[in-house]
């Protein structure tokens, strides 16, 4: 596979880890068809491996969907913009300190916004913990899961 198609595919990935943040648009689908279309050119043992493990993890994830409560961003009294700066602190998270990186960035991102919004740090916190009720989990989740997979497929990248 060459350079420039691995760069395509890793765009359509950030893609979808930012359509997971976006209601009504399918990241997680997303991510799994550029797991997709890396495997089908590539077609090394690693990139079938990948790409099975992407499948159970995100079928996986679909199923644990279904117990964890929907997603009511009007609810938490956040606003969207806030909501959309936890992700993006999510994923970069992922990156700056593997797997944990994720929710330290989510969470942190999330509280420093409305930290400085609301002008307090109990404010803050209660801000927070009202997001993480409304949406927090099942995005969390969703773009745990994501993150995952792209993780695993930039590693098996990397490792040639």
């Amino acid at each position: 596979m060459s350079v420039w198609q691995l760069v395509a595919v890793g765009l359509v990935m950030l893609l979808g880890l930012i359509g997971v943040l976006v209601p009504g648009v399918p990241g997680q689908a997303i991510v799994w068809a550029a797991v997709l279309w890396w495997a089908l050119t590539d077609r090394t043992p690693v990139a079938w491996g990948v790409l099975i493990g992407a499948t159970v993890l995100l079928l996986l994830n679909q199923a644990l969907k279904a117990l964890l409560p929907a997603r009511r961003p009007r609810e938490s009294g956040a606003p969207r913009r806030t909501l959309t700066l936890g992700g993006l602190g999510a994923i970069t998270g992922f990156f700056v300190v593997p797997v944990v990186g994720a929710v330290i960035g989510y969470v942190g991102v999330i509280y420093g916004a409305e930290r400085l919004r609301l002008g307090s740090r109990g404010a803050g916190w209660a801000s927070v913990r009202s997001v993480m009720r409304a949406t927090g989990y099942s995005v969390l989740v969703e773009l745990f899961a994501c993150l995952l997979v792209t993780g695993a497929w930039l590693g098996a990248v990397v490792r040639g």
